[in-house]
């Protein structure tokens, strides 16, 4: 059970309603009633909990598990302990974020606060139902749409834009952006700062002006220590619904698009475009200047340095096409061997 201090559990809920919401189907409707108070891994859960089965490797804790209730995928459910209540699903990972939601549904600050120890320009607009902590700094003809939360000692420059019920953590500084609805931001953030262009002339460095802005789509989420550079005349733009993790860099011009995963300690390097449904390992390098294409995965520590067509899988350093990967890793295993005869 998740600790009480930091999370509040909505239970009781019925089996039939959790089925409802995770759009999940139960296996037998005399467990329609069944009361569910909370959500638990399957080693852990016990009578009056729900669990999941998504992964074969954990079918062992399954066929062992005390829940109440498991969902699962169809085939698995033969393998079910007997008096399990089941639900089943195509996705029951996705089943049970939906339903662990449900259970914990995201706190909003008991009333509506502005800090008095925030500074607000007078020509800032924010909007209705808003919590804005201490050490806030907003600047001049800001606009905050209404039930949004902004973090002690963020910073938001002069004409940032920040649509409804978006969520800005602590330490976040943004500048030259334009933030759509239910965007998520976590601590200490940086968007809209110079990009990284520089001119070389006359045996020295000349800064190029950066004139472009951030553009974040509606369902973005950005996690803590991030980066994402304004475009030096284009924009940088993150497409609807893209998820980034920690320490990620986004640099300018980069063109990211809906529902892509960028996990931790990544690097898009400045003008590369990714398309739809891009998924990226953990600490993936991708150079300037490339394409991506929709739904391409790309493996963790890999290094990109050229185009990717849509729907390939790619891996290694050069990142090449998986399995071109594990032959040339066999083959190298391969000749070790023989050296060693």
């Amino acid at each position: 059970m998740a600790d009480s201090t930091f999370f509040t559990n909505k239970s009781p809920f019925s089996l039939k309603e959790l089925s409802n919401i995770s759009d999940a189907s139960l296996n037998d409707e005399g467990f329609a009633a069944l009361e569910i108070f909370d959500v638990a891994p399957l080693d852990k859960a016990t009578k009056n909990q729900i669990s999941f089965l998504d992964n074969i490797k954990y079918i062992a804790k399954f066929k062992q598990s005390r829940a109440g209730a498991c969902i699962v995928r169809a085939k698995y459910a033969k393998d079910a302990p007997s008096g399990m209540a089941l639900l089943i699903s195509e996705n029951p990972y996705h089943a049970y974020a939906l339903i662990s939601a449900h259970f914990y549904k995201a706190q909003k600050p008991n009333q509506p606060q502005i800090s008095n120890r925030a500074t607000i320009s007078p020509s800032a607009i924010i909007g209705n139902n808003c919590y804005i902590e201490s050490g806030v700094v907003i600047g001049d003809n800001v606009r905050i749409g209404d039930e949004c939360e902004i973090g002690a000692n963020s910073v938001i420059s002069a004409g940032v834009e920040v649509g409804n019920n978006c969520t800005i953590s602590s330490s976040v500084n943004i500048s030259y952006a334009k933030i759509g609805n239910e965007v998520i931001i976590h601590s200490g953030v940086c968007i809209g700062q110079d990009g990284f262009g520089f001119a070389f002339g006359g045996g020295a460095f000349t800064k190029v002006p950066q004139l472009g802005r951030v553009i974040i789509k509606d369902n973005v989420e950005i996690g803590a220590n991030s980066c994402v550079d304004r475009g030096s005349s284009p924009d940088t733009i993150i497409g609807e619904g893209t998820k980034i993790d920690n320490l990620v860099q986004i640099a300018h011009n980069v063109k990211i698009g809906e529902h892509c995963v960028i996990a931790g300690a990544s690097g898009i390097a400045g003008s590369s475009e990714l398309g739809d449904y891009v998924i990226i390992g953990g600490h993936v390098s991708i150079s300037g200047h490339l394409k991506i294409g929709t739904g391409a995965k790309i493996g963790g520590r890999s290094g990109v340095t050229k185009n990717i067509d849509a729907g390939a899988e790619v891996t290694g350093m050069p990142a090449v096409p998986v399995k071109q990967y594990l032959r040339e890793i066999l083959t190298l295993q391969k000749l070790a061997k023989n050296k060693d005869k």
